[in-house]
């Protein structure tokens, strides 16, 4: 699934990706997986598909957080304390 960073948010309810390769692609909060758009920050890192928009052109589909932030949200999991600090 390809990545990218939301590169925009705007208050009505969608937004604009910044590919790794491409054009940046509109997204609307319709899209969104797993998430909400209020939950969002510009500079996050997302997965989505490419799709069409209603108007026929390129946008992202099926956005959510990338998968390293989801396991990274559990916590410090893989820290098992040992790294010396005292």
């Amino acid at each position: 699934m390809p990545k990218g960073t939301i590169a925009k948010l705007m208050d009505r309810g969608f937004g604009f990706i910044k590919q790794e390769q491409g054009e940046d692609l509109f997204f609307h909060s319709n899209s969104l997986e797993g998430v909400e758009f209020n939950s969002l920050s510009e500079g996050q890192e997302v997965e989505f598909e490419q799709g069409q928009g209603r108007d026929g052109r390129p946008a992202a589909v099926k956005v959510r957080p990338a998968e390293t932030q989801i396991e990274d949200a559990g916590g410090d999991s893989g820290d098992d304390g040992s790294n010396g600090g005292s």
